[in-house]
């Protein structure tokens, strides 16, 4: 018996989210299964494959809704869940009781926590610390940007070792750890140990680079760093440069996307009031309300280039009416 799980790729809550969901899955559904897990990325075009639906069962976590007849299990917490209004009636119409939305919850993880628990019997006390971190890092619940930004948890290293990895083995190799081992074990693994030291050499570059990169003005701070190999940068480390910024956008590139982050201040002096997902939307992006994004083509540079400045422009004078 085969389970695919397909999860949010580069995302410390889409790899936490496969990692429950195949505990749970063995724990109340059957035992007798051997998982593979896929990694999904938002980009330009089609973001699923049907030819890969390929197991006994198809699970997606973490990520947009397919209406395909292969996928058998479902969980998403975005605002922007579905790819179309069919893909929403799709949902609706759903009687399999394996397909669950609600974009309420901080985190996927904590989300499949509550629904194996509520209806399947799931216990979930022993991966605690696992929902925590989820909750935390998806949720943006730091007490302050310092935290966020400083990486001394374990949480904060594997987030930094789930972005930046090249490897695409190296997520599907972490996810039974992370669905069994504490934390603080899993970050001394020797494949994951190794990797740190140049990780957070990388991280006080960004710091650096970011800090020269960031244009701030109205409450907005703007920043480019598609000349740089740097995707998987902090996202809280703008907030941590310029504290008094509202909003954020940021460009960056890798080598099948050019993205538009577009996110808002935690500890903002004041309340971010711009729904960022319905921003994203009439891009063809999508997210939550506070942070969201925006995958273009890499041949699409110049639509990238100038989709985040008229999201800068519009934040701007969000910010502006706001202070009338």
């Amino acid at each position: 018996m085969q389970v695919r799980v397909f999860y949010h790729d580069k995302c410390f809550d889409g790899a936490c989210s496969a990692a429950l969901f195949s505990r749970f899955y063995r724990e109340r559904i059957r035992n007798d299964v051997e998982f593979v897990f896929s990694g999904l990325l938002h980009r330009a075009g089609a973001l699923f494959n049907e030819d890969d639906f390929t197991g006994d069962e198809n699970a997606i976590v973490d990520f947009k809704y397919s209406s395909s007849p292969k996928i058998t299990w479902w969980f998403d917490h975005h605002e922007s869940a579905f790819l179309s209004p069919e893909d929403a009636a799709h949902f609706e119409q759903d009687q399999s009781n394996r397909k669950f939305y609600d974009p309420d919850f901080k985190s996927c993880t904590s989300f499949i926590a509550t629904i194996g628990e509520e209806r399947f019997g799931f216990h979930p006390e022993p991966v605690a610390d696992l929902i925590h971190w989820a909750d935390v890092i998806d949720g943006a619940l730091y007490p302050d940007a310092r935290t966020a930004v400083e990486m001394k948890e374990p949480a904060m290293k594997l987030t930094m070792v789930i972005e930046s990895a090249q490897d695409p083995n190296l997520v599907p190799k972490l996810i039974p750890l992370l669905a069994t081992k504490p934390l603080a074990e899993i970050i001394k693994e020797p494949f994951v140990a190794a990797l740190l030291p140049p990780l957070l050499e990388r991280h006080q570059r960004s710091i650096s680079l970011l800090g020269d990169r960031i244009k701030f003005q109205d409450g907005t701070l703007f920043f480019d760093i598609t000349d740089q190999e740097l995707e998987g940068y902090n996202k809280f480390v703008p907030y941590y440069l310029q504290p008094e910024s509202v909003y954020s956008v940021g460009l960056s590139k890798s080598s099948f996307r050019v993205k538009v982050s577009v996110g808002s201040n935690p500890w903002a002096p004041s309340e971010p009031k711009v729904n960022l997902a319905k921003i994203c939307e009439r891009y063809g992006g999508g997210g939550h309300a506070r942070v969201g994004a925006i995958s273009f083509d890499v041949t699409q540079h110049a639509a990238a280039v100038k989709a985040a400045h008229e999201i800068v422009e519009e934040l701007r004078a969000a910010v502006r009416a706001d202070k009338q």
